[in-house]
Protein backbone atom coordinates (compact mmCIF):
# COMPACT_ATOMS: atom_id res chain seq x y z
CA UNK A 1 0.00 0.00 0.00
CA UNK A 2 1.35 3.55 -0.76
CA UNK A 3 2.49 5.73 1.98
CA UNK A 4 0.64 8.80 2.82
CA UNK A 5 3.95 10.95 2.26
CA UNK A 6 3.90 9.78 -1.91
CA UNK A 7 0.73 11.67 -2.49
CA UNK A 8 2.01 15.70 -2.52
CA UNK A 9 -1.08 17.70 -1.58
CA UNK A 10 -2.28 21.55 -1.52
CA UNK A 11 0.38 24.24 -1.77
CA UNK A 12 3.36 21.28 -1.32
CA UNK A 13 5.85 23.63 -2.54
CA UNK A 14 5.70 24.97 1.30
CA UNK A 15 3.68 22.52 3.12
CA UNK A 16 5.33 18.97 3.35
CA UNK A 17 2.78 18.08 5.69
CA UNK A 18 -0.26 18.28 8.51
CA UNK A 19 -0.70 16.78 11.32
CA UNK A 20 -3.29 16.56 13.91
CA UNK A 21 -3.04 15.11 17.81
CA UNK A 22 -5.32 14.28 20.21
CA UNK A 23 -4.74 13.15 23.59
CA UNK A 24 -7.07 10.94 25.77
CA UNK A 25 -7.89 9.51 28.92
CA UNK A 26 -9.75 6.67 30.46
CA UNK A 27 -11.46 7.59 33.66
CA UNK A 28 -11.60 4.86 35.33
CA UNK A 29 -7.31 4.04 35.42
CA UNK A 30 -4.80 5.50 36.71
CA UNK A 31 -2.27 7.96 34.70
CA UNK A 32 0.85 6.57 33.38
CA UNK A 33 2.66 7.84 36.02
CA UNK A 34 1.12 5.80 38.90
CA UNK A 35 -0.07 2.50 37.33
CA UNK A 36 1.70 -0.59 38.03
CA UNK A 37 2.93 -2.98 35.01
CA UNK A 38 -0.29 -4.96 35.54
CA UNK A 39 -2.58 -2.29 35.03
CA UNK A 40 -0.76 -0.80 32.00
CA UNK A 41 -0.41 -4.18 30.30
CA UNK A 42 -4.38 -4.29 31.00
CA UNK A 43 -4.90 -1.30 29.51
CA UNK A 44 -3.06 -1.28 26.40
CA UNK A 45 -5.53 -4.67 26.02
CA UNK A 46 -8.26 -2.96 26.69
CA UNK A 47 -7.38 0.15 23.50
CA UNK A 48 -6.13 -2.33 21.69
CA UNK A 49 -9.83 -4.34 21.71
CA UNK A 50 -11.39 -1.33 21.17
CA UNK A 51 -10.46 -0.89 17.89
CA UNK A 52 -10.02 -4.85 16.88
CA UNK A 53 -13.88 -4.52 17.29
CA UNK A 54 -14.34 -1.79 15.30
CA UNK A 55 -14.61 -0.22 11.80
CA UNK A 56 -11.49 0.25 11.97
CA UNK A 57 -10.31 -3.55 12.56
CA UNK A 58 -8.67 -4.36 9.59
CA UNK A 59 -7.19 -0.83 8.98
CA UNK A 60 -4.43 -1.03 12.05
CA UNK A 61 -1.60 -3.04 13.09
CA UNK A 62 -0.66 -3.41 17.14
CA UNK A 63 3.18 -2.89 16.89
CA UNK A 64 4.78 -4.53 20.19
CA UNK A 65 8.00 -2.29 20.22
CA UNK A 66 9.16 -4.94 23.18
CA UNK A 67 9.44 -7.28 20.27
CA UNK A 68 11.33 -4.91 17.67
CA UNK A 69 14.76 -3.84 17.52
CA UNK A 70 16.13 -1.11 19.16
CA UNK A 71 17.30 0.43 15.20
CA UNK A 72 13.62 -0.41 14.22
CA UNK A 73 11.93 1.88 17.28
CA UNK A 74 14.24 4.76 16.41
CA UNK A 75 13.07 4.54 13.02
CA UNK A 76 9.16 4.63 14.25
CA UNK A 77 10.31 7.97 16.26
CA UNK A 78 12.10 9.41 13.42
CA UNK A 79 9.04 9.22 11.48
CA UNK A 80 6.90 10.86 14.07
CA UNK A 81 4.60 7.81 14.44
CA UNK A 82 5.56 7.66 18.24
CA UNK A 83 7.72 10.08 20.82
CA UNK A 84 11.67 9.50 20.95
CA UNK A 85 10.42 8.55 24.56
CA UNK A 86 8.04 5.72 23.62
CA UNK A 87 10.80 4.36 21.30
CA UNK A 88 12.95 4.23 24.38
CA UNK A 89 10.21 2.65 26.57
CA UNK A 90 9.25 0.09 23.64
CA UNK A 91 5.71 0.29 24.64
CA UNK A 92 2.88 -0.89 21.84
CA UNK A 93 0.74 0.95 19.37
CA UNK A 94 -1.55 0.93 16.86
CA UNK A 95 -0.08 1.90 12.98
CA UNK A 96 -2.42 2.34 10.19
CA UNK A 97 -1.39 0.48 6.58
CA UNK A 98 -0.26 3.31 4.89
CA UNK A 99 1.07 4.98 8.20
CA UNK A 100 -0.86 8.04 8.24
CA UNK A 101 -2.68 7.46 11.63
CA UNK A 102 -0.78 5.72 14.96
CA UNK A 103 -2.09 5.40 18.03
CA UNK A 104 0.61 5.28 21.24
CA UNK A 105 -1.44 3.29 23.99
CA UNK A 106 -0.11 4.53 27.16
CA UNK A 107 2.35 6.75 26.67
CA UNK A 108 2.01 10.20 28.78
CA UNK A 109 -1.70 9.87 28.02
CA UNK A 110 -3.74 6.39 27.81
CA UNK A 111 -4.55 7.09 24.11
CA UNK A 112 -1.93 9.58 22.24
CA UNK A 113 -3.68 9.55 18.48
CA UNK A 114 -1.41 11.32 15.50
CA UNK A 115 -2.43 11.58 12.09
CA UNK A 116 -0.92 12.67 8.95
CA UNK A 117 -1.76 14.23 5.61
CA UNK A 118 0.72 15.72 2.57
CA UNK A 119 0.45 19.54 2.09
CA UNK A 120 -1.87 21.99 3.61
CA UNK A 121 -4.48 19.58 4.42
CA UNK A 122 -5.23 19.49 8.65
CA UNK A 123 -9.15 19.28 7.89
CA UNK A 124 -8.13 16.22 6.57
CA UNK A 125 -5.52 15.38 8.74
CA UNK A 126 -7.99 16.08 11.47
CA UNK A 127 -11.02 13.68 9.96
CA UNK A 128 -8.76 10.74 9.99
CA UNK A 129 -7.89 11.65 13.72
CA UNK A 130 -11.42 12.01 14.80
CA UNK A 131 -12.35 8.68 13.08
CA UNK A 132 -10.21 7.29 15.64
CA UNK A 133 -10.93 9.39 18.27
CA UNK A 134 -14.97 8.37 18.10
CA UNK A 135 -14.33 4.48 18.59
CA UNK A 136 -12.31 5.29 21.85
CA UNK A 137 -14.81 8.17 23.09
CA UNK A 138 -18.65 6.12 22.29
CA UNK A 139 -17.09 2.56 23.51
CA UNK A 140 -14.57 3.61 26.61
CA UNK A 141 -15.03 5.96 29.78
CA UNK A 142 -13.01 8.87 28.14
CA UNK A 143 -12.35 11.19 30.98
CA UNK A 144 -13.90 14.78 30.15
CA UNK A 145 -15.08 17.93 32.56
CA UNK A 146 -17.64 19.95 31.11
CA UNK A 147 -15.72 22.94 32.78
CA UNK A 148 -11.98 21.87 31.91
CA UNK A 149 -12.82 19.85 28.44
CA UNK A 150 -10.87 16.54 28.23
CA UNK A 151 -8.05 15.50 31.06
CA UNK A 152 -4.85 14.98 30.68
CA UNK A 153 -1.75 14.42 32.50
CA UNK A 154 -0.23 17.76 31.53
CA UNK A 155 -2.18 20.80 32.46
CA UNK A 156 -1.06 22.39 28.81
CA UNK A 157 -3.69 19.79 26.69
CA UNK A 158 -6.54 20.18 28.36
CA UNK A 159 -9.36 21.62 26.87
CA UNK A 160 -9.76 19.99 23.32
CA UNK A 161 -6.52 17.88 23.96
CA UNK A 162 -5.34 18.70 20.17
CA UNK A 163 -2.44 19.63 18.57
CA UNK A 164 -2.22 20.72 14.99
CA UNK A 165 0.95 21.21 13.52
CA UNK A 166 2.17 22.59 10.11
CA UNK A 167 5.20 21.54 8.14
CA UNK A 168 6.71 24.24 6.27
CA UNK A 169 9.91 24.59 3.86
CA UNK A 170 10.89 28.12 4.37
CA UNK A 171 14.31 28.85 3.10
CA UNK A 172 13.42 31.87 1.47
CA UNK A 173 12.63 33.64 4.63
CA UNK A 174 15.14 31.94 6.48
CA UNK A 175 17.88 33.64 3.89
CA UNK A 176 16.05 36.91 4.19
CA UNK A 177 17.11 36.74 7.98
CA UNK A 178 13.26 36.70 8.70
CA UNK A 179 13.02 33.14 10.79
CA UNK A 180 13.83 34.86 14.48
CA UNK A 181 10.70 37.42 13.63
CA UNK A 182 8.02 35.30 12.25
CA UNK A 183 8.57 32.91 15.22
CA UNK A 184 7.99 35.91 17.74
CA UNK A 185 4.86 37.13 15.35
CA UNK A 186 3.05 33.72 15.56
CA UNK A 187 4.27 33.25 19.07
CA UNK A 188 1.83 36.07 20.06
CA UNK A 189 -0.81 34.21 18.40
CA UNK A 190 -0.75 31.63 20.51
CA UNK A 191 1.45 29.42 18.09
CA UNK A 192 5.21 27.86 17.76
CA UNK A 193 7.27 27.84 15.30
CA UNK A 194 10.12 25.84 15.71
CA UNK A 195 13.02 24.08 13.56
CA UNK A 196 12.57 20.60 12.40
CA UNK A 197 15.89 19.10 12.02
CA UNK A 198 18.26 21.09 14.48
CA UNK A 199 18.26 24.25 12.07
CA UNK A 200 19.47 22.31 9.18
CA UNK A 201 18.32 23.06 6.33
CA UNK A 202 15.02 25.82 6.14
CA UNK A 203 12.20 23.12 7.69
CA UNK A 204 9.56 24.32 10.45
CA UNK A 205 6.91 22.98 12.17
CA UNK A 206 4.07 25.68 12.60
CA UNK A 207 1.68 24.84 16.04
CA UNK A 208 -0.71 25.94 18.36
CA UNK A 209 0.25 25.94 21.85
CA UNK A 210 -3.33 26.37 23.44
CA UNK A 211 -5.86 24.11 23.67
CA UNK A 212 -8.09 25.30 26.46
CA UNK A 213 -11.03 27.88 25.97
CA UNK A 214 -10.66 26.90 22.18
CA UNK A 215 -12.75 24.69 20.06
CA UNK A 216 -11.06 22.24 17.48
CA UNK A 217 -12.36 24.10 14.57
CA UNK A 218 -10.54 27.43 15.82
CA UNK A 219 -7.69 26.26 16.46
CA UNK A 220 -7.43 24.52 12.34
CA UNK A 221 -8.66 27.72 11.17
CA UNK A 222 -5.84 29.88 13.49
CA UNK A 223 -3.29 27.57 12.20
CA UNK A 224 -4.52 27.67 8.60
CA UNK A 225 -5.01 31.29 8.33
CA UNK A 226 -1.09 31.56 9.68
CA UNK A 227 0.30 29.05 7.52
CA UNK A 228 -1.11 31.21 4.36
CA UNK A 229 0.21 34.19 5.51
CA UNK A 230 3.58 32.46 5.63
CA UNK A 231 2.94 30.40 2.46
CA UNK A 232 2.17 34.09 1.03
CA UNK A 233 5.20 35.40 2.63
CA UNK A 234 7.55 32.58 1.26
CA UNK A 235 6.59 32.63 -2.70
CA UNK A 236 6.71 36.18 -2.36
CA UNK A 237 10.77 35.85 -1.58
CA UNK A 238 11.06 33.25 -3.82
CA UNK A 239 10.40 35.07 -6.77
CA UNK A 240 13.42 37.00 -6.09
CA UNK A 241 15.61 34.04 -6.65
CA UNK A 242 14.28 32.80 -9.40
CA UNK A 243 16.88 35.48 -11.95
CA UNK A 244 19.44 34.64 -9.48
CA UNK A 245 22.71 33.55 -10.88
CA UNK A 246 24.38 33.28 -7.01
CA UNK A 247 21.57 30.91 -6.14
CA UNK A 248 21.04 28.98 -8.89
CA UNK A 249 24.90 27.77 -8.61
CA UNK A 250 24.26 27.05 -5.47
CA UNK A 251 21.41 25.14 -5.96
CA UNK A 252 23.24 23.08 -8.52
CA UNK A 253 25.90 22.87 -6.50
CA UNK A 254 23.55 20.72 -4.06
CA UNK A 255 21.92 19.00 -6.51
CA UNK A 256 25.47 18.14 -7.84
CA UNK A 257 26.27 17.10 -4.35
CA UNK A 258 23.58 14.52 -3.36
CA UNK A 259 23.87 12.83 -7.08
CA UNK A 260 27.48 11.93 -7.18
CA UNK A 261 28.30 11.81 -3.19
CA UNK A 262 29.57 8.44 -1.85
CA UNK A 263 28.80 9.25 2.01
CA UNK A 264 26.26 11.94 3.49
CA UNK A 265 25.75 12.28 7.03
CA UNK A 266 22.02 13.15 8.01
CA UNK A 267 22.91 16.90 8.82
CA UNK A 268 24.22 17.33 5.40
CA UNK A 269 21.62 15.71 3.54
CA UNK A 270 18.80 17.68 5.05
CA UNK A 271 20.99 21.09 3.92
CA UNK A 272 21.55 19.78 0.84
CA UNK A 273 18.10 18.22 0.01
CA UNK A 274 16.44 21.53 1.78
CA UNK A 275 18.13 23.24 -1.73
CA UNK A 276 17.13 20.90 -3.90
CA UNK A 277 13.69 21.41 -2.65
CA UNK A 278 13.65 24.86 -3.33
CA UNK A 279 15.12 24.22 -6.53
CA UNK A 280 12.34 22.18 -7.71
CA UNK A 281 9.68 24.62 -6.68
CA UNK A 282 11.78 27.06 -8.69
CA UNK A 283 11.15 25.30 -11.69
CA UNK A 284 15.29 24.55 -12.18
CA UNK A 285 14.96 21.46 -11.96
CA UNK A 286 13.00 18.52 -12.84
CA UNK A 287 13.03 16.18 -9.97
CA UNK A 288 9.91 15.97 -8.02
CA UNK A 289 8.82 17.39 -4.73
CA UNK A 290 7.46 13.35 -3.56
CA UNK A 291 10.93 12.14 -4.70
CA UNK A 292 12.30 14.73 -2.32
CA UNK A 293 9.56 14.19 0.14
CA UNK A 294 10.17 10.45 0.08
CA UNK A 295 13.77 10.77 0.80
CA UNK A 296 13.40 13.50 4.26
CA UNK A 297 10.83 10.76 5.39
CA UNK A 298 12.90 7.60 4.81
CA UNK A 299 16.91 8.33 4.92
CA UNK A 300 17.27 9.74 8.90
CA UNK A 301 19.87 7.05 10.52
CA UNK A 302 17.50 4.69 12.12
CA UNK A 303 15.50 4.56 9.40
CA UNK A 304 18.49 3.50 6.69
CA UNK A 305 20.09 0.91 9.89
CA UNK A 306 16.35 -0.35 10.05
CA UNK A 307 15.39 -0.83 6.45
CA UNK A 308 18.90 -2.01 5.48
CA UNK A 309 19.13 -5.27 8.13
CA UNK A 310 22.75 -2.66 9.65
CA UNK A 311 21.65 -2.31 13.45
CA UNK A 312 24.76 -3.39 14.26
CA UNK A 313 26.77 -1.35 11.62
CA UNK A 314 25.51 2.38 12.06
CA UNK A 315 28.94 3.57 10.62
CA UNK A 316 27.23 2.00 7.19
CA UNK A 317 24.50 5.01 7.09
CA UNK A 318 26.19 7.73 5.15
CA UNK A 319 26.91 5.01 2.50
CA UNK A 320 23.64 3.68 2.39
CA UNK A 321 22.04 7.16 2.29
CA UNK A 322 24.10 8.65 -0.68
CA UNK A 323 23.34 5.11 -2.39
CA UNK A 324 19.68 5.13 -2.16
CA UNK A 325 20.23 9.38 -2.98
CA UNK A 326 21.82 8.19 -5.84
CA UNK A 327 19.54 5.48 -7.21
CA UNK A 328 16.06 8.05 -6.54
CA UNK A 329 17.68 11.29 -8.43
CA UNK A 330 19.19 9.71 -11.25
Amino acid sequence: MAKWYNGGGADNDVVLFSKIRLARNLADTPFKSRMSRDIRKNTVKKLYASVKNSELAGDFNLIDLSAASDIQAVSYAEKQLVSPEFAKEKGAFLLSLNENASVMLCEEDHIRITAFAGGLATAQAYATADRIDTVFVENLPVAYDDRLGFLTASPINLGTGLKVSVALHLPAIKSNGSIAKLASMVGKLGLSLRSLYSDKGAFYLLSNQISMGISEKAAIDNINAVAAQIIRQERNLRDVMKNSEIWEDKLYRSLGTLKMARRLEFGEFVQLISDVRLGISLGIFKESLTSADYLIHNLADGTVLADHNSENAPELAPKIRAEIIRNKLQ
